[in-house]
């Protein structure tokens, strides 16, 4: 009777803590509608006329276009390294998640020298062909949305490549010999077998992916595309319109609907079960010509989303290190900061996640686990919320807060949107799905028999946590807080709308470099954040192989 009464307890601090967080992740998306309706109607009347129709059409078109990029070459990647063995098979099924660690306006931002008409690809491709100036001969302009498009896709491709080839590794082998002996050939037993069953993992790839695409707003600002996020952007810095800037994001919040219902629906359809253990494919072995040609077709978009544009950014570094001798003290203030707000940021947005994942362990077996279900999956769809969106959503609430908060303090200045705060809450909102679920996970493989006896030797429920639950999860803690930390240092949108003045970050240092055409000012800061970007990425890896071998 003591111990469901100490539980009880337990419960309702865990939700009370769950409807807190959840609260704090709807509240920009609240005050974005309010603003919304309260806005000028002629603001709205200017908008449909002369910008939202552009930027929806650029942004429909950029999604359906790196939707298909990634569909193809997260799919037939996949399909490559799990379906045939050749030489380098094994090096290119973790190589093909390196894109992941550059961010998407860091490509645009090296492949924008690169493919320059007097650039070294260009310049190369003219001595090859025999012409001596770009007037004879030049690639089409990447300042375009099949520019955008390119970049884009061969950036977060991994996505679909991730879920797709999980899915693909845990096919029976059963099933696919049985259409070989039927006479199917191999293109057939992909076609007809392997890939209507892997359709609920392309979905959620792709979305995944597509919600990335609209997040973006350095590559496509870059490559001079005007979409619904940069069209927020725009409207907030160069017209302070608030009211506008809501609206635009309300609209940009029906697509992320879209994309998150088309998430759902692929989840929907994955319903295939087996009581039996499936013996996993056996990879086709390969020689001669076809494994060299199965190992270049898979390395293209490793090379194209990884190799070149890092090999870019190495080489400018280090003519830019040899040119002024030592990194400028700017730079270093930069990286400072950025390491400051990632660490805040994940710090916070752990503790979050472990309150949440605690809140919904605590009542799982709750007769009424509406509501605690409700704030759990509110509170993780902040990642579905681009970081501009969330940001213009921000900007009110927080502006109210300073406002009370110097006249409670007597304080004239900022306190919130003056210093990082605003920034490390952003970044919480954003990323707080990432430890929700891998703490969640980390605590369903828990046997509730452990804290049962922790509870019957007199432990409180707190004690139980820390001498308990916390040891047992320190994989998922440690996966959790890597992952929000490199996504924070990555993360700029937000980081352009809340960071205080004088305030850079690695990010808006290579924006506003970037911006003023200076690309050697800006290669050393893109370089840390690909570097820092690759721990996540090597961790993904190694949790893949894992899979593979089991």
């Amino acid at each position: 009777m003591l111990l469901r009464m100490m539980d009880a307890g337990r419960g309702r601090f865990a939700l009370a803590g769950a409807i807190i967080i959840a609260a704090l992740v709807v509240l920009p998306v609240a005050v974005l509608a309010a603003h919304a309706w309260m806005a000028d109607v002629g603001h709205w009347a200017h908008l449909a006329q002369f910008v939202l129709p552009q930027a929806l059409r650029n942004t429909v078109l950029l999604l359906l276009g790196v939707g298909l990029v990634c569909a193809v070459l997260g799919t037939g990647s996949a399909w490559l390294v799990s379906a045939y063995d050749f030489p380098g098979r094994g090096v290119l099924a973790w190589a093909l998640l390196l894109p992941l660690a550059v961010p998407t306006y860091i490509v645009a931002f090296a492949y924008l020298d690169l493919l320059h008409p007097i650039g070294p690809i260009q310049t190369a491709l003219r001595t090859l062909l025999g012409y001596d100036s770009p007037r004879q001969f030049r690639l089409p302009d990447l300042r375009s949305l099949q520019g955008a498009i390119f970049v884009l896709g061969f950036v977060l491709y991994p996505y679909v490549y991730l879920t797709t080839r999980a899915m693909f590794l845990t096919q029976s082998a059963s099933l696919l010999e049985a259409a070989r002996t039927l006479g199917a050939s191999r293109l057939q037993v992909f076609r007809e077998v392997a890939l209507p069953l892997a359709r609920p993992a392309i979905a959620v790839g792709m979305s995944l992916a597509l919600l990335e695409t609209l997040n973006d707003i350095g590559a496509s600002e870059f490559l001079g595309v005007q979409t619904l996020t940069v069209s927020i952007y725009t409207t907030w810095t160069t017209r302070s319109d608030l009211g506008a800037a809501a609206q635009i994001a309300l609209s940009m919040l029906a697509l992320v609907l879209a994309l998150i219902l088309l998430e759902r629906h692929g989840r929907r359809r994955q319903r295939f079960a087996n009581t039996q253990r499936m013996r996993p494919m056996q990879p086709h072995r390969l020689h001669g010509l076809p494994a060299a040609g199965a190992l270049v077709l898979g390395g293209l978009p490793v090379v194209l989303g990884f190799v070149l544009p890092t090999a870019y950014l190495v080489n400018e570094s280090v003519k830019r290190l040899n040119l002024v001798g030592s990194i400028s003290s700017a730079l270093l203030q930069a990286l400072g900061n950025t390491v400051l707000v990632a660490v805040s940021a994940t710090v916070l947005t752990v503790a979050c996640g472990l309150m949440l994942a605690w809140a919904g362990r605590s009542l799982r077996e709750s007769t009424r686990r509406l509501l605690p279900r409700a704030c759990v999956r509110m509170a993780s769809l902040g990642y579905a919320v681009p970081g501009t969106v969330l940001a213009i959503g921000l900007l009110p609430p927080l502006l109210w807060a300073d406002r009370v908060l110097g006249q409670v303090l007597q304080y004239s200045g900022l306190l919130l949107m003056g210093s990082s705060a605003a920034l490390v809450l952003a970044y919480a909102i954003r990323f707080l799905a990432i430890p929700a679920g891998g703490i969640e996970a980390g605590l369903l493989r828990i046997p509730p028999s452990l804290e049962q006896a922790s509870r019957l030797l007199g432990e409180s429920s707190g004690r139980t946590l820390w001498r308990v639950h916390l040891p047992l999860l320190k994989p998922a803690l440690a996966a959790s807080a890597l992952l929000v930390f490199v996504d924070t240092m990555k993360e700029l949108p937000a980081t352009l709308l809340l960071r205080p003045l004088n305030f850079e970050t690695l990010a808006t240092w290579l924006y506003a470099e970037a911006a003023r055409g200076t690309y050697e000012e800006g290669a050393v800061a893109a370089l840390a954040i690909v570097l820092t970007g690759l721990l996540p990425v090597i961790l993904l890896a190694r949790t893949q192989a894992s899979q593979g071998h089991h």
